[in-house]
């Protein structure tokens, strides 16, 4: 047995330590949201406020002005935590789940559908108010931490296939939140910066066509892209996606996890950086808000109602219509194992918006605090609606007997999770 295979046989397969991870660092995330609203509403705000915003670091671009621990958090430790959506959205599209275009119909089909109904439901609400138009992406997003660590409470009570259908839909949504940032919310370019940021990636993609697969040599290049990226005016996290597309992948079908593929070495290694520190810390700086002086008329105003009702109805609505229509059209598959109910339930847990949520709501309203605090309401709302309420019908849903037909390669998948 090779050194490669014993090293493969012996670890976990990519999409169990994803699915443990995720499941965790999702229950995580939810305490580090508790945790931040407690401290927000509570003697402690000052210091909270005054940690987050007010202590002042070197100015790396003039835009963003002083480094604040807030921004090192959103625009550095996120653009890692993007580095890992870019590395897992690689991994699926070349060697996973969604490496052809039969397993990509439905999971494609759900999340733009879960995106487009979700913009078009928050539009609504705020048509009267075109200085809110911006904020139409805030519901589109999926947490797919938070919905994991939900379908985790659940236990075996929650088919594996509902798991997978989750993850793959939150991959393809994920892409998505990432064309919208970089293309919705990008104001001002610097074109010297962006044409430095095209020759890095350059050298990125041409290392990995000359066969280099020193991990040291593309982190460096890729913080080199961060920095590029983040002068350019494009945000700055959208480096670590660019800079995940030109991670070599050794390709090894069946079993993506492989011990000598340095995308698959550089995922297991920071997903649990990304799982248990990133994500809870930008949870817990981006979460807190506090009620003092909000009254009725905050909480119900058309932007957290339009956000709220965005990602508890758009959500359920547009994914499981889509699902819906897909099986019965015949354009793609139904899910093996799961029942309608249930599909219906996983639905409504993508209403669970959070982290990409609440950073795009900070995108969305640069400055305005009214309005940014307004978006966490609505974004904390909606999700929580979703996770109970989702939660709850996937807890009492019957149990569905008889698994239907699966190809190989999802039994292998089932059998690695289960």
């Amino acid at each position: 047995m090779s050194s490669e295979t014993q090293a493969r046989s012996s670890s976990d397969s990519a999409l169990r330590k994803f699915l443990k991870s995720e499941a965790s660092g999702g229950i995580l995330l939810m305490l580090a949201a508790a945790l931040a609203m407690i401290v927000a509403n509570s003697p402690l705000y000052d210091l909270y406020h005054h940690f987050l915003h007010e202590l002042k670091g070197p100015v790396i671009s003039e835009k963003l002005g002083p480094m604040t621990p807030h921004l090192w958090i959103n625009d550095g430790l996120m653009a890692i935590f993007f580095l890992l959506v870019g590395l897992e959205i690689k991994r699926e599209f070349v060697d996973g789940r969604l490496n052809t275009w039969e397993r990509r119909r439905l999971p494609v089909l759900a999340a733009a559908a879960g995106m487009v109904v979700p913009a078009l439901v928050y539009l609504l609400f705020v048509r009267d108010m075109p200085e809110l138009y911006n904020g139409w992406a805030i519901p589109a997003a999926t947490d797919i931490a938070f919905a994991i660590g939900v379908l985790a409470l659940l236990g075996p009570r929650a088919p594996t296939s509902l798991k997978l259908f989750l993850i793959t839909v939150a991959i393809v949504d994920d892409m998505g939140a990432v064309a919208i940032i970089a293309l919705v919310y990008t104001a001002e370019i610097n074109g010297a910066a962006l044409l430095a940021s095209a020759v890095i990636l350059g050298i990125m993609y041409i290392m990995n066509k000359a066969g280099v697969r020193s991990l040291i040599i593309y982190l460096f290049f890729a913080l080199l892209l961060w920095f590029a990226v983040l002068l350019s005016g494009v945000h700055a996290t959208i480096a670590g996606v660019l800079a995940a597309m030109a991670i070599p992948i050794v390709v090894t079908p069946g079993s993506p996890d492989s011990a000598v593929s340095p995308l698959h070495r550089l995922e297991h290694k920071i997903a649990p950086w990304s799982a248990f520190f990133i994500i809870p810390l930008f949870g817990f700086a981006n979460a807190g808000v506090s009620l003092e002086g909000i009254g009725l008329e905050h909480i119900f105003a058309p932007l957290p109602i339009g956000i709220a009702a965005g990602l508890f109805f758009g959500k359920q609505i547009g994914i499981f219509s889509a699902v819906w229509i897909a099986v019965k059209t015949g354009f793609a598959g139904s899910l093996g194992g799961a029942s309608w109910l249930q599909v219906y339930g996983v639905s409504m847990l993508c209403g669970i918006g959070f982290t990409m949520s609440l950073f795009i709501g900070a995108l969305a309203f640069p400055g305005n605090v009214l309005l940014i605090e307004e978006a966490k309401i609505g974004v904390l709302g909606g999700s929580f609606l979703s996770a109970v309420l989702g939660y709850a019908i996937l807890r009492f849903a019957p149990q569905h007997t008889h698994l239907e037909a699966l190809d190989e390669d999802e039994e292998r998948e089932l059998k690695a999770v289960m």
